[in-house]
């Protein structure tokens, strides 16, 4: 229902315009043709003097004028002016209703959203990350303190909101409590380190990865309640120094880690409890036949210690995570049937 009265009014506000422009035409055409009439001047003449008088520029009369043409002026002065006001006073209106409006859909957007991400910075780091979350399909929510980004965000279509990110309104404005993880990549590790505590009092549970300018951070960040800090300026020199030292290695892990760049990629499935896997080894699950994928590793979901290139006979229990490298349709395959619980109908 108040959906319905807020287009409503908008609708009406711009019919208003509309007439109120068409009036204002009116107004300058019989200025124009008044003026011509009453004083015999060019079109030309009285179309300026008519525009100046409506603008209330100021200017002088561009040729002395009879007493017709002063009361003539006097009228169109007061229709006029009373135009433009009344355009002005009615597009601000309409400007401040379709802020109002498109702020009130996005935040009902978000409040329908859960299990998704919560995006703090929308920098070089996190537009890089809400890309690559787009591409897969992860909901998320990014929260920005700069006004002038939302024209971006708004034009890429991500759910987003203006405000700081290191206050508990914002961050339940968000969906903090419904969230599966927040991503912090605020530009001063102090901003961090306060949004860490106020999202990990708000959800104890939540999964909270912060980038960090320098590893001397890492600790405070971790104390603060973070579970993954992420170095990138630090990571980014390590990936250099590879390329140096083991440029075929690193042109692999490149494209293996693109899924658009080879037929393969890398992924980490779930093994649920009562799925088709739960329970056997890979020998007796006939995993590299069925699937045609290579489990890199392991991590048990209890120890959550990982075992690397696992043998035939290593078990495979509810809770653990296979790392595996296969085509984007063994993986999802993999996912669906050998991962999944079973459903009985």
């Amino acid at each position: 229902m108040k959906h319905g009265r807020e287009t409503g009014f908008s609708l009406l506000l711009s019919r208003e315009l509309v007439v109120a422009n068409l009036f204002l035409a009116v107004v300058l055409l019989s200025g124009t043709f008044g003026y011509a009439a009453i004083e015999g001047w060019s079109l030309m003449d009285s179309l300026y003097m008519t525009f100046i008088t409506l603008t209330t520029i100021g200017f002088r009369e561009v040729h002395e004028m009879s007493a017709g043409g002063r009361i003539f002026t006097i009228i169109i002065g007061l229709t006029g002016i009373g135009s433009v006001a009344f355009i002005a006073t009615r597009t601000a209106q309409v400007l401040l209703n379709t802020h109002t409006f498109r702020n009130r859909k996005m935040m009902r957007s978000i409040n329908a959203t859960t299990d998704h991400y919560i995006l703090a910075g929308f920098g070089r780091i996190g537009q890089r990350i809400a890309k690559d979350l787009q591409r897969n399909e992860v909901p998320f929510v990014v929260i920005e303190a700069q006004d002038a980004k939302e024209d971006d965000l708004e034009s890429l279509g991500y759910l987003h909101l203006i405000g700081d990110a290191e206050t508990e309104e914002v961050l339940e404005a968000a969906g903090i409590k419904r969230a599966r993880g927040l991503i912090l990549t605020l530009p001063e590790d102090r901003a961090n380190v306060f949004a860490t505590l106020v999202a990990r009092e708000i959800n104890p549970d939540l999964f909270i990865m912060v980038r960090t300018d320098t590893n001397a951070n890492r600790r405070k960040l971790i104390r603060a309640g973070a579970d993954k800090v992420v170095a990138p300026y630090e990571i980014g020199a390590d990936r250099m120094a590879q390329v140096l030292l083991r440029p075929s290695v690193e042109r692999f892990m490149e494209r293996v880690m693109q899924s658009d760049a080879l037929a393969y990629s890398m992924d980490e499935v779930l093994v649920e409890q009562g799925s088709e896997l739960a329970g056997k080894t890979l020998q007796e699950a006939n995993f590299r036949q069925r699937f045609d994928a290579i489990v890199v590793a392991v991590m048990d979901g209890k120890t959550k210690g990982m075992t690397f290139n696992p043998g035939p006979s290593a078990a495979i229990n509810d809770g653990d995570t296979l790392i595996v490298m296969g085509s984007t349709e063994m993986i999802s395959r993999l996912r669906t049937e050998g991962c999944s619980a079973k459903r009985t109908v």
